[in-house]
């Protein structure tokens, strides 16, 4: 299988003044076609470093992706740095030249003599030719990779990655290779915990399982990679069922689903309402649960810190099945969260603490309440 690696070119990203979207189009595009990605570069605009990158990029991988520095000005310097790296010069493209005049043309504009930088690419490359914009791109040969050079303009890269990057990748290295991915979220247990349940699943080489948490969450990512679909799709549904076995209760959904779904479908499956009083959060609650439909989960914001308003007493004889106050409060090094509930079965009280960033607390805490009556409703069917 080839390995990957992309090569973003500008100072302006560096700088934070635009965000760089073609390394996540690429690593997307990449995984679709079975092409292993090991390493991303952001540079500047710097010929002697863009030069460099490329040799050790070229060194290390069988498909170098550069995307940007082919415009018309000074600071656009890729084709000159690829040069240097494969060693050439770059020469002048006639048919270039007269791409770029009819594109100019088209779009009622003269180009200018700077534009005509852009017809040059280095010695022994083959142009790729641009429909949606007038940089061409093209790719070269250097060692036992091929670099590809291609515009930073997001449209004119996926396009040409679209049209015609991929076929030629396809047909040089005959890629049939297919990616199945599947995130599977867990609540109400730390990184640490699932860590160890799954440990011994996460050096296994294929599929490949990795954690990344999140306040109160954590997502366990398993990736398979096969020659059918329908193989990386055993493979996956293996894994998975692996895990769910070893997380148990933790488990809530997988990919797109979220907690707040996951409680509210609980909620519709048990015919049950929930209202819940918030002292000391923002709106964040609230705007997650705002579009669920049927919406099973209440939520009202308090600026009272009184322990009997009489918001809850209303909700009790409202129709509402399991009330909950819930407080969020700072106390010295830490956040703390304090949950009092009503439900049939009698009054609970529990209280938790987030160590974290404060600005992290309230995600953190919104995740713990949901978590909180999921596992209300899961004990109560097991």
């Amino acid at each position: 299988m080839p390995i990957a690696e992309t090569i973003a070119i500008g100072t302006e990203l560096l700088l934070g003044e635009i965000q760089d979207t073609n390394t996540h189009f690429l690593a997307c595009q990449l995984r679709k076609a079975g092409i292993d990605f090991f390493r991303a570069t952001i540079i500047g605009d710097n010929s002697a470093r863009i030069s460099q990158a490329v040799k050790d990029a070229a060194s290390r991988a069988d498909i170098v992706i550069t995307s940007g520095g082919l415009g018309p000005t000074v600071d656009d310097p890729t084709r000159e740095a690829v040069a240097l790296a494969a060693g050439v010069e770059l020469e002048f493209h006639e048919e270039l030249w007269e791409q770029i005049q009819e594109r100019f043309r088209r779009y009622g504009r003269t180009p200018t003599e700077n534009n005509r930088r852009q017809a040059y690419i280095p010695h022994g490359a083959t142009a790729i030719t641009n429909p949606v914009g007038t940089a061409p791109a093209f790719f070269i040969e250097i060692g036992r990779s091929i670099v590809i050079c291609l515009p930073g303009v997001p449209r004119e890269l996926e396009t040409l990655i679209d049209d015609q990057v991929f076929p030629l990748l396809h047909k040089r290295y005959h890629l049939d290779t297919v990616f199945k991915s599947v995130v599977i979220h867990a609540a109400g247990a730390g990184e640490s915990q699932i860590d160890e349940w799954v440990s011994d699943l996460e050096s296994n080489a294929n599929p490949t399982v990795g954690l990344l948490a999140h306040p109160g969450v954590t997502d366990i990512r398993i990736t398979a990679r096969a020659n059918s679909i329908d193989t990386a799709d055993k493979m996956v549904c293996d894994m998975h069922t692996e895990i769910i076995k070893r997380i148990g209760a933790a488990y809530y959904g997988d990919d797109d689903t979220t907690l707040e779904e996951a409680v509210n479908q609980q909620l519709i499956a048990k015919e049950l309402r929930v209202f819940l009083l918030l002292h000391g959060f923002d709106k964040g609650l609230e705007t997650r649960t705002e579009n669920l439909f049927p919406k099973m989960i209440y939520v009202y914001s308090s600026t009272e810190d009184d322990p009997s308003s009489p918001e809850l007493e209303i909700a009790r004889t409202s129709g509402y099945q399991i009330v909950i106050r819930a407080d969020l409060f700072r106390v010295s090094n830490q956040t703390n969260l304090s949950i009092t509930s009503l439900t049939p079965e009698g009054e609970k009280s529990i209280t938790r603490s987030h160590g974290g960033h404060p600005g992290l607390a309230e995600l953190w805490a919104e995740n713990m309440l949901l978590d909180f009556i999921r596992r209300y409703l899961y004990n109560k069917t097991n």
